[in-house]
């Protein structure tokens, strides 16, 4: 039987290292302006207006989020299946680059949470109460990067032995503070925590989707599939990155990628989207609420679902987690298997990785407050 075991969340001692919380919102959005003339009615099929640059629509429909009956890696989290509908937006055609989130931080001198000093005061509010405080040696600005060199594992349940704390690794520094971004500006960006995102979006007149508007994209034309093209477990390596061989001690890379790729190295959707699994994880903005589908009514299709009304999950209780959807390119069957739609997890407001990044949305309205 498979089980979920991966999660991005850390150890107390690991813990320790993410950084400062403090809130940015996406709901100002005070923000350099489109030029297209947006006259859109939400529930047309095709919006009266060309998309904004790098991204498409993504029309209205109902569909069935969930997990699929046929699906054998469904996680309880992911069920029951329900049928949902929600209405037209905009969506980034690939996820956010390197390129892109640097416009931003040029334009704003922004610092992400991985840049930034660390306060221990503040960090140790979203710790276990008398989490004792880690040498200032230890108290580093840093993120997550997967460990390479891992040769042999004891125990798959203690994912600390492919995960380790880099000092001055940033979206700057993907592996480290000797390794760049040159070279790479049509990679994904990564080493961003929720925070991060957020700003960007503000920045951008843009906001994070849905849980429901990430699966809406993810399905493309279809409403009821487990992968983003199709149900044929077969076609995945064509499709996606992600990892193949013995996780985490050998990647046999029949995709083509190691790890990380750039945008657009696969095939689009049937709606022309890219990279919506595998690659990197994609940051939503709903909360990780692992019993959230199990207290829904699905006696009718809800309508335009903003997921659950407070963050739960058992495994990091003093954590506010959002959910992040798409899986990236360490997930395999053997492991985490979420390469299909309706997969899920949860990651801290505060947390990045080499392995997640997001993209963004806009609805008419947003828009057409921007003319």
């Amino acid at each position: 039987m498979h089980q979920q075991r991966l999660s991005l969340q850390l150890p107390n001692f690991v813990l320790v290292l993410t950084l400062v919380l403090f809130v940015i919102s996406c709901k100002d959005q005070n923000n350099k302006k489109t030029d297209e003339s947006v006259r859109v009615d939400k529930t047309e099929t095709t919006p009266k207006t060309v998309a904004p640059e790098g991204m498409l629509w993504v029309a209205q429909k109902t569909f069935l989020q969930g997990a699929k009956d046929s699906d054998q890696y469904a996680m309880p989290r992911e069920k029951p299946a329900h049928w949902v509908t929600v209405d037209g937006f905009f969506i980034d055609v690939t996820e956010v680059t390197n390129k892109q989130f640097k416009a931003f931080v040029d334009a704003t001198n922004y610092v992400t949470i991985a840049e930034r000093e660390i306060d221990w005061e503040e960090m140790s509010k979203e710790l276990p109460p008398n989490t004792p405080k880690p040498h200032d040696s230890i108290l580093q600005p840093g993120s997550l990067i997967f460990n390479k060199n891992v040769n042999a594992v004891v125990n798959m349940e203690n994912y600390g032995q492919w995960w380790t704390w880099k000092t001055g690794a940033s979206w700057r520094h993907p592996e480290g503070p000797d390794s760049t971004i040159e070279g790479k500006e049509d990679y994904p960006v990564v080493h961003v925590a929720y925070q991060d995102a957020l700003a960007y979006c503000k920045w951008a007149n843009r906001r994070l989707p849905t849980e429901a508007e990430w699966e809406s994209a993810a399905q493309g034309k279809n409403t009821n599939t487990i992968f983003t093209w199709g149900n044929d477990a077969a076609q995945l390596d064509s499709n996606a990155n992600t990892w193949q061989g013995v996780f985490p001690t050998k990647n046999d890379s029949q995709d083509g990628f190691e790890f990380i790729s750039p945008v657009k190295s696969y095939p689009p959707n049937s709606i022309g989207l890219y990279d919506m699994t595998g690659n990197v994880w994609e940051i939503t903005s709903d909360f990780f609420n692992v019993n959230y589908y199990n207290e829904l009514n699905t006696t009718k299709p809800i309508l335009n679902p903003k997921g659950a009304e407070k963050y739960f999950n058992p495994n990091n209780p003093y954590q506010v987690e959002h959910i992040m959807k798409g899986g990236s390119f360490l997930c395999h069957a053997s492991y985490c298997a979420s390469f299909r739609i309706s997969a899920k997890m949860g990651v801290s407001t505060d947390s990045g990785s080499d392995h997640m990044g997001f993209r963004t949305v806009a609805t008419p309205d947003m828009l057409a407050s921007k003319e």
